[in-house]
């Protein structure tokens, strides 16, 4: 693994782009172009994905198109693609069969899907190449919004109480705890004491730490750098996982090394935070995400500052921390309403 991360990580995704490509249509290659300068490379894979599921929906559910694969479909027959056709496919999604394996898709997947089909006729709209688009008609799904599932303050403790001492683990799993509880403990103190992402927790190299001012260095969601702070607390956990992990034989600098002495990736952190919850919040699903709700809950409630929390969760939208914290600002604003007297009750004295 390189030292850079994010780097390898969009090589990959570079890599698994070329691929996909291959199982689109001819035409698609120039949508690929036209939004490179302002698209990143993991989202044009995740276009990728879309469109090849779109794509493949036209060739099997659309009588219209089953003669056709996509070496033969062509910007002629996209300009016959009308707009029921992609409602068909919003419905398509509930449940489907591709390449042998069954998927469901909620409204929130749904949606992303038809951003992606949004983008991909507007942009050959706007080229002059299609004769209407069609596709910023269809309706978006109904959004839901779910409750926001956080960790309170002594659940925050029993976790980290559980970590440290394997609590709830397995026989077999109480006897890697032994090797790993310190780095355990380390992410799961930086992850609730940071708000931190996954791939951001995940990306950190050791030089990437400087305890002269208890700071680290993260790549943001977008490849942007920032420099975020810790408490003494996460200091701690961090130092005592480092005077274990400093002396290991290892060819990268990463932060958190598997039992291999290997960066760890996204799905081994995911599982790490579901074996250590799942018994100490049964109620609760607990992924890194909800730990990063935590932390913002926590620092709102303690700056009472939706922007401060948007800066140190690296929201590049106010809108997306007030989604967030929306039930947060209604406490507030029942406190405001308490807080401002129209008129001093006389007492007897008066």
């Amino acid at each position: 693994m390189d030292k850079n991360y994010f780097e390898d990580r969009d090589n990959r995704a570079i890599m698994r782009l070329r691929i996909i490509r291959e199982d689109l249509p001819y035409f698609c290659d120039e949508f690929f172009v036209g939004i490179e300068n302002y698209t990143s490379k993991l989202s044009r894979l995740n276009y990728a994905y879309d469109l090849r599921i779109f794509f493949d929906f036209l060739y099997k559910e659309i009588r219209e198109f089953r003669s056709f694969t996509y070496e033969s479909f062509s910007l002629e027959q996209l300009n016959k693609v009308n707009q029921t056709y992609i409602e068909q496919f919003l419905e398509y999604l509930n449940y489907y069969k591709f390449r042998g394996k069954y998927y469901k898709n909620n409204e929130k997947a749904k949606a992303r899907k038809l951003s992606t089909i949004r983008s991909f006729f507007k942009y050959y709209f706007n080229k002059g190449k299609l004769n209407s688009n069609l596709a910023s008609r269809v309706k978006v799904p109904k959004l839901h919004e779910k409750e926001i599932i956080r960790l309170e303050v002594n659940e925050v403790a029993d976790l980290l109480d559980a970590v440290e001492a394997g609590t709830y683990l397995s026989e077999k799993q109480k006897s890697f705890h032994f090797y790993t509880k310190l780095r355990d403990t380390a992410i799961m103190t930086l992850l609730l004491g940071t708000g931190i992402r996954i791939s951001e927790c995940v990306g950190i190299n050791i030089e990437d730490i400087d305890f002269r001012v208890n700071g680290f260095k993260v790549t943001r969601k977008g490849g942007n750098s920032s420099i975020l702070y810790f408490s003494q607390e996460v200091a701690e956990a961090l130092k005592e996982y480092l005077r274990e992990r400093l002396p290991v034989e290892s060819d990268t600098t990463a932060l958190f090394l598997s039992l291999q002495n290997k960066r760890m990736n996204v799905r081994s952190i995911q599982l790490l935070v579901k074996k250590y919850s799942k018994d100490v919040t049964p109620l609760k699903k607990i992924t890194p995400h909800k730990l990063r709700s935590t932390y913002g809950t926590n620092l709102y409630q303690e700056t009472h500052d939706i922007y401060v929390v948007a800066e140190v969760l690296g929201h590049k939208d106010i809108n997306t921390t007030k989604k967030h914290y929306a039930a947060i600002s209604d406490d507030i604003k029942r406190q405001a309403a308490n807080s401002v007297k129209l008129r001093d009750k006389k007492t007897d004295e008066d």
